[in-house]
């Protein structure tokens, strides 16, 4: 019998894998992949490395071009920040049932435990996600299994309840020490991560959708990068913050932007895109010399880049009062 694990890298679904691999079921993993992956800023999650460690076969699945509009526009609304958790776990298990066929899966298992996450971990939120993914009774979580209702591979036999787990809460107490029984280590995201959750993500994700509601893909990845100011409803800067970012942030550049770099000093590369931008150089050439290693008391040279045009021209570093005002 196989089954289809939805799988992060991260401890619950590595546990998952395990208990299922003791009971003889062949696993192949399904790892979806959107923008707002927390552990894709540390360097990745290390999903290829977790499923080659069980010898099990990975999927990976981009799914960001159906993810956007959800995020949008979610059915089942956002948590307490922008996460749309409810709409999240739909698509992917909708994407993962389809899957099933091709790959000769009767049923899909997760790592989540009941209680874990308040949006979207508890019975109520588990049933209505089964129901609008038409997987009613094919979702397995092991973890929790026998404080759950009895799913399809445990009344058919496919898997033995008995040696499933019950466990619940948001405490991973349980999962660290099975971990440690079972010889489970360097699980690279142990808790998990998505950046709609994240207060600060959060609230630059609402000044988008708010300023920009023509959005692309293009500027949820800015978002992430450097530090973000709102200097108009059409205007915003974009300050690196160390010198990989300053290279992502100038690999995004369209033909609209203008690049800022600090002349003869250490510092930031900015972007300002948007209509009217050329009214905001002075000020943006002042927020870029700010983050920047030239003396805050003196005029400094600022480079400034549109398409093929280059220029230069005379700033002074801005007040740290002044900043407050435009930090989103």
């Amino acid at each position: 019998m196989k089954t289809l694990v939805l799988f992060s890298g991260g401890l619950d679904s590595s546990l998952a894998i395990s208990l299922l691999l003791e009971q003889g079921l062949e696993v192949e993993a399904a790892n979806f992949v959107t923008p707002f992956c927390a552990c894709q800023k540390k360097g990745g999650c290390g999903v290829a490395a977790s499923a080659a460690k069980f010898k099990i076969k990975l999927h990976t699945f981009n799914v960001a071009e159906a993810y956007l509009p959800i995020l949008k526009n979610p059915k089942y609304g956002y948590g307490s920040h922008m996460n749309p958790c409810l709409d999240c776990r739909i698509l992917m298990f909708k994407k993962a049932k389809v899957f099933l066929g091709e790959i000769g899966a009767s049923f899909i298992t997760t790592g989540e435990v009941l209680g874990q996450r308040p949006m979207s971990q508890h019975l109520k939120a588990m049933q209505m996600i089964e129901r609008d993914s038409a997987l009613e009774g094919l979702i397995l979580r092991p973890l929790s299994a026998k404080i759950l209702p009895e799913t399809i591979p445990e009344k058919n036999g496919w898997v033995n309840r008995e040696k499933l787990l019950s466990i619940s809460g948001r405490s991973r107490k349980e999962q660290i020490e099975y971990a440690a029984q079972k010889n489970i280590i360097d699980y690279p995201c142990p808790a998990g991560g998505c950046l709609l959750t994240d207060p600060g993500f959060s609230k630059r994700l609402k000044d988008l959708f708010k300023y920009e509601p023509n959005w692309t893909l293009r500027d949820i990845s800015l978002l992430k990068l450097g530090r973000h100011f709102r200097l108009s409803p059409q205007v915003k800067l974009i300050v690196g913050r160390c010198e990989e970012e300053n290279k992502k942030i100038e690999s995004f550049k369209t033909e609209e932007d203008l690049i800022m770099e600090v002349l003869n000093f250490s510092g930031p590369i900015s972007l300002l895109k948007g209509l009217g931008k050329d009214l905001y150089i002075p000020v943006s050439a002042g927020i870029t010399l700010r983050y920047s290693d030239a003396p805050k008391n003196e005029s400094v040279d600022v480079y400034i880049k549109n398409g093929e045009i280059t220029k230069n021209i005379v700033a002074s570093s801005i007040e740290d009062t002044q900043v407050k005002n435009y930090i989103i």
